[in-house]
């Protein structure tokens, strides 16, 4: 057992945007490729020192990698976009840049010997890839309506900051048994999706000695994967200056009794749930209280951190915002907006109504708006990129947020301007309307790069799009559902909490590979609750498509006035939806059906080859056929 490392010292968070710390990691960076190249370091140690570094290794490449960069709470700025499409337009070979489940960008295809450059670019522009992979702190998410919205509490982004600094580059968080999460939350709705992560962060507030005593209500022990769970409530209150001794009592205990081995060798069940599943919650949440009274006393009663809780300003004032108006509506690029469009006068008003229902946010502020920026499937292109930096520069004063949607957030649109914004957009093909509702699909990169993927979810992503927007997009009370991808079993597209979740999956018959999807239906989550998607069926992967508008369908002839899908799940059971899609399970021989025996987006006949996960920091070197056999047992068993 480990001894009890003492408690960082009282620090006031502040960072240069480029630190003593990235220059030596840059430095290390080039060194470390210099002598993997002279056959002077072994392929494993380069391993785990670029995965420390947020580097991924791609499927069927040995000198190109995923870059993760860390959007820290999602915190954007128009200038760090613009280094973002200067990366993908110099060092990528398709010039898109991906937006992540967990606030993140990601570029594929860098060169190796490109990695310095990139790193370098991205220190220059305010950003790090440290530890966005690995067994560390991932990426802090939080609410991207944080600040800005009717619902919340309070705006938590301080919060989240202040903990994400403090982690960043900690000892305690180089060589954690397994990844860890966090996320936070200010609204009644939960955005952040909290119950799924490993410490998740509620804004509250309760009345002591007639003042108001801001607090969270933290949430510990979630998680999805091939064996999701739903966090637990820590207490009652956690108080503000609590916060941080909480999580790093958290993160202690995880770090000595998470994975017992000395060597870190069995990561497979490392994760902080599995710890709770071993000791029972009471043993828990009595050892982690322990441990934060260790911290409290050592320093008497303050958070080792401060929170710069300063209310956010708006970029502009009556003046600017004026100004601005009358120059975009004098402008030529603006006039000439209708007939570039190629659409009527009551086409583009329609285009323009719908845009605004459902991508168009007012803000609490009087006269503010936000406005939702819709990457379809998570990309974006290096020129949208730009686009959108544009746009958020002249219009919000450059803020911006990454969601966990995989989308793009415009924050401070003045009201009078949300028309020349859509109108900006459009010009750029970015005024995509549907944000949050149906036809905004989220997916993961699956096995077009990932490692352990066995399906290319990106394909099924495309196969859907036309289903959700031009054929069953038309109808209301479709709109709210929502629909998540993954290649795996792994939940990187967090198919566990939608409302119809894929998953894919493989099967043997007769001497051929199957591509399959698992189909989950009535997942979704709030404050202190994860209720996870129901296995119905394994669908060949190029019939499921069809499912999916059956499914749609049925919900829309059979479902009680504003009944919510889940509701209408738990109504009709499994078996009924069991026999809705049995007939598209059914799979004759390989020369009757070739074209099932395809991966939709591949044109060549589908075979399961994957290289080694490292996601668990590559310490685990079965971890891709395991996952395989896994997904194909747990699937038949559930389904």
């Amino acid at each position: 057992m480990k001894e009890t490392i003492l408690m960082t010292q009282f620090v006031e968070v502040r960072k240069p945007a480029i630190s003593p710390e990235q220059r030596a990691e840059i430095a290390l960076m080039m060194e470390q490729i210099a002598r993997l190249d002279r056959g002077e370091l072994p392929a494993d140690d380069f391993k785990k020192f670029r995965l420390e570094n947020g580097i991924y290794g791609i499927r069927g490449s040995a000198d190109e990698h995923m870059v993760r960069i860390k959007v820290r709470f999602g915190k954007l700025t128009a200038d760090q976009l613009d280094a973002l499409a200067d990366i993908g337009e110099t060092f990528t070979p398709n010039r898109k840049a991906h937006i992540t489940t967990r606030q993140d960008i990601q570029f594929h295809y860098v060169k190796r010997r490109n990695l310095a450059a990139v790193l370098t670019r991205l220190a220059e522009a305010g950003l790090t890839t440290r530890e966005a992979c690995g067994n560390t702190v991932r990426n802090v998410t939080a609410c991207p309506f944080s600040g800005i919205s009717r619902s919340e509490v309070f705006d938590v982004r301080p919060y989240a900051d202040a903990l994400s600094w403090y982690f960043l580059r900690n000892p305690l968080n180089q060589n954690l048994p397994r990844k860890f999460k966090f996320a936070f939350e200010g609204c009644t709705e939960d955005h952040a999706r909290t119950a799924i992560h490993d410490f998740g962060v509620v804004a509250a507030i309760r009345e002591r000695d007639g003042l108001t005593e801001r607090g969270f209500h933290v949430y510990l022990g979630g998680g999805l994967g091939a064996q999701p769970a739903s966090a637990r409530l820590l207490e009652e209150f956690t108080p503000e200056r609590l916060l941080i001794p909480t999580a790093e009592a958290v993160l202690r205990v995880f770090d000595r009794f998470g994975e017992r081995r000395e060597d870190r060798s069995h990561r497979m069940r490392a994760r902080l749930k599995y710890l709770i599943r071993e000791w029972g919650w009471d043993k828990f949440q009595q050892a982690v209280l322990k441990e934060r009274g260790l911290a409290e006393l050592m320093h008497s009663g303050r958070s080792p951190v401060q929170f710069n809780t300063e209310e956010e300003r708006a970029p502009f004032d009556s003046v600017d915002i004026s100004r601005l108006i009358s120059d975009s509506l004098s402008s030529q690029t603006f006039r000439n907006v209708q007939s570039q469009s190629g659409k009527s006068w009551m086409e583009r008003q329609e285009s323009f109504a719908q845009w605004f229902a459902s991508n168009v946010v007012p803000q609490k502020q009087a006269g503010w708006s936000a406005v939702i920026v819709r990457a379809p499937l998570g990309d974006l292109t290096t020129d949208e990129l730009r686009h959108v930096a544009g746009i958020a520069r002249k219009y919000c004063g450059g803020r911006l947020q990454s969601t966990i949607s995989q989308n793009l957030l415009l924050r401070w649109i003045p009201n009078a301007a949300v028309r020349p914004v859509f109108d900006a957009l459009s010009r750029a093909g970015l005024a995509e309307s549907g944000a949050h509702q149906l036809a905004d699909i989220t997916r993961c990169p699956g096995a077009d790069t990932c490692q352990i993927a066995i399906t290319h979810a990106r394909g099924l992503a495309e196969a859907l799009a036309p289903i959700v927007e031009n054929g069953l997009g038309e109808f209301p009370e479709l709109q709210q559902l929502s629909i998540k991808i993954s290649g795996c079993m792994n939940s990187c597209g967090q198919h566990h909490i939608a409302d119809i979740g894929f998953y894919g999956a493989s099967e043997n018959v007769l001497g051929h590979e199957l591509p399959k999807y698992v189909v989950l239906l009535g997942g979704r989550t709030r404050e202190g609750l994860a209720e996870f998607g129901v296995p119905i069926a394994q669908i060949p992967a190029r019939r499921a498509p069809e499912a999916l508008k059956e499914i749609l369908l049925y919900y829309r002839a059979h479902k009680k006035d504003a009944e919510l899908f889940r509701d209408f799940v738990d109504r009709l059971g499994k078996d009924v939806f069991r026999r809705l899609l049995a007939k598209y399970q059914e799979v004759s021989s390989y020369e009757q059906t070739p074209h099932l025996f395809r991966d939709l987006g591949v044109d060549e006949d589908f075979s399961v080859t994957l290289g080694v996960g490292e996601c668990a920091g590559g310490s685990t070197a079965d971890a891709g056929p395991i996952a395989v056999a896994t997904a194909r047992v747990a699937t038949s068993a559930r389904t």
